[in-house]
């Protein structure tokens, strides 16, 4: 069996030949098409001349047209070629660890408030969002982030697993969906491009277009009679009867146009989406209830949307230089927004039901393409019990595999781990780990763990606590609110998993070990479960008054050739010294 880079690498090959016969097909169609441009006006020239026929005209008129055609055909292939490329680029920079910074960061979900997202690294550079997410639109995007920020039923959890998966495997489908639409992610804002579907209808009257075809027949007629023989009274009084029904109209038309414009833009890349994934039968039960919902009495979403988006398209053609005047004379910006305003009459109110099931495909997707790329990973068991959260060879997910030093856990029976040991050992490390892994496990994914047992929890960390001067908060009182706020999640109806790094350190070390075990004995007390790091080995004293619920671990380092050398493997017990004055003299400090 091929592994993930071995075949991100073969069909980055394969299209790297697709995209060189593709790039000499397009110089050669983009030659002929300019030689057809010039011949036009030439041969305008001559027949004004009297040595061809006017009508000659129309030769390099059809040939241009056909070649624009064909042409725009060719560089959409090319550049759909091109995405695909970067699409497997992308798979193989994740693979070798050189993802960081190159994806979507998530940034603007990040709550300071959320009790994780900042410690265990879910949005940001380098981040476990940016890591996973492989969404199109917005709407994806957002639902990844929820998805990320609040854990999931039991039985949502269950659906999602099947879901993905189903869909680990399903490379090719990974792959259109990524490459489908224009390079830059649509930006689908759910709410106002529903909003725009519900609006009500700019045209109630049902004979307008049909006077806008009437006149623009009346128009194009006079002009051949002008052209062709020279009557010029039909064309004057079509040009005032023209100018009649846009000095009326054309505030509603241009009002029309410009507000659909871009929500039409951006539901060209959902119809691709939508037609994509029509294609696909699908067997677990979430995906199959996705699926259905995006029919609508029989029709398909994306025939919908693509007519919609064949609308703008002849919009767009309107403004070329060689159908302008033609679009003109036939009123045919008008008949598009006619049109417009009657789809957004039929099919607007569906929209906000088609982005909600396209989101959660997307959310489903980026969580399979992460399965897919580390078929070491293990979906988790959740468990409805006491709780707890279990684990053998867990290990950090952002963290090279090659460098990933993996730990077992157990969290049920045990309800607080103190972590002792020395600086750079591992302590925090193993709270992230843990955190994001049942962050992952929460939201339906795999998890970097040979297995993982858990029970339904909320997550409460204290881990990348600072200061702030806008807010003139000093880091004791930022970590104190954030245990304060740990302690109130014990309310809620899922049991707290806490993860506390060097638990009250800004403060001396007698009110800290008063502190530390009245905020420990609090959340054992509302069968709360998590670990607690700690330098100060005063604390580690606690677990003699809280046994058997208690246990104190370490991490351990050793000197040797006067460099600090850690094994990052968690240790039962308490360390036995500090390698605070080996760092210090390591770096030239003179202790």
């Amino acid at each position: 069996m091929e592994t993930p880079q071995s075949e991100y690498q073969s069909r980055r090959q394969k299209l790297t030949l697709r995209l060189d016969q593709a790039s000499r097909i397009d110089r050669r169609l983009w030659l002929w098409r300019r030689l057809a441009f010039i011949a036009v006006p030439v041969l305008a020239a001559l027949g004004y001349e009297g040595i061809v026929s006017l009508w000659s005209i129309l030769i390099p008129v059809l040939a241009f047209i056909v070649l624009m055609i064909v042409h725009q055909s060719a560089r959409r292939l090319r550049a759909k070629i091109e995405r695909s490329i970067r699409f497997y680029e992308k798979g193989l920079a994740r693979l070798s660890d050189q993802w960081a910074g190159s994806g979507t960061s998530g940034d603007e979900f990040l709550d300071p408030q959320h009790p994780y997202a900042r410690d265990l690294d879910i949005f940001g550079r380098g981040s476990l969002f940016e890591l996973l997410c492989r969404a199109r639109t917005r709407a994806g995007e957002e639902k990844l982030a929820r998805w990320l920020l609040s854990p999931a039923t039991a039985a949502g959890i269950a659906e999602r697993q099947q879901a993905i998966a189903e869909l680990r495997d399903r490379l090719d489908l990974r792959e259109d969906l990524d490459v489908i639409g224009e390079d830059l992610r649509a930006s689908l804002h759910a709410e106002q491009i529903s909003a725009w579907g519900r609006s009500p209808s700019t045209f109630t009257s049902a004979i307008l277009p049909g006077i806008a075809v009437i006149i623009g027949l009346l128009s194009l007629s006079a002009i051949l009679l002008w052209f062709g023989l020279g009557y010029r009274t039909p064309l004057l009084a079509a040009i005032l009867i023209q100018s009649i029904f846009l000095f009326i109209h054309r505030r509603r038309i241009s009002e029309v146009l410009a507000a659909a414009e871009q929500p039409a833009r951006d539901l060209r890349l959902l119809s691709a989406i939508l037609a994509r994934i029509e294609t696909e039968s699908f067997n677990s039960p979430l995906l199959v209830r996705l699926r259905r919902q995006l029919d609508v009495e029989g029709h398909p979403p994306s025939r919908q949307i693509a007519a919609l988006s064949r609308l703008l398209e002849i919009l767009d053609s309107t403004r070329n230089q060689v159908f302008a005047p033609f679009a003109f004379v036939l009123l045919i910006p008008a008949q598009i927004a006619f049109a417009i305003d009657r789809w957004k009459s039929r099919s607007g109110p569906l929209i906000s039901p088609w982005i909600e099931a396209i989101a959660e495909i997307e959310a489903l997707n980026s969580l399979a393409g992460f399965a897919f790329e580390n078929p070491d990973h293990t979906f988790p068991e959740i468990v409805d019990q006491e709780p707890s959260f279990v684990a053998t060879a867990l290990g950090h997910p952002l963290i090279p595999a090659d460098r990933c030093v993996r730990n077992d856990i157990a969290l049920g029976q045990t309800h607080i781990l103190i972590v002792s040991g020395s600086n750079m050992s591992g302590k925090s490390t193993m709270l992230r780990s843990i955190g994001i892994n049942a962050v992952l496990a929460s939201a339906g994914s795999t998890v970097r763990a040979r297995h993982l047992r858990l029970s339904r929890l909320a997550i409460g960390a204290s881990i990348q606590i600072s200061d702030s001067l806008q807010s003139g908060a000093s880091r004791f009182y930022a970590e104190i609110t954030r245990l304060k706020q740990i302690v109130e999640l014990t309310s809620a109806p899922l049991p707290v998993l806490f993860l506390l790094d060097e638990i009250l350190s800004g403060t001396n070390s007698h009110d800290r070990r008063i502190g530390a075990e009245a905020v420990i004995r609090g959340l054992l007390q509302r069968h709360a479960i998590g670990l607690t790091t700690t330098h100060d080995l005063a604390l580690t004293e606690i677990v003699a008054s809280l046994a058997p619920l208690a246990a104190n671990v370490h991490f351990q380092d050793h000197l040797e050739d006067g460099r600090m050398l850690f094994d990052y493997r968690m240790h039962p017990g308490i360390v036995t010294h500090s390698n605070a004055i080996a760092l210090m003299r390591s770096v030239g400090l003179e202790v």
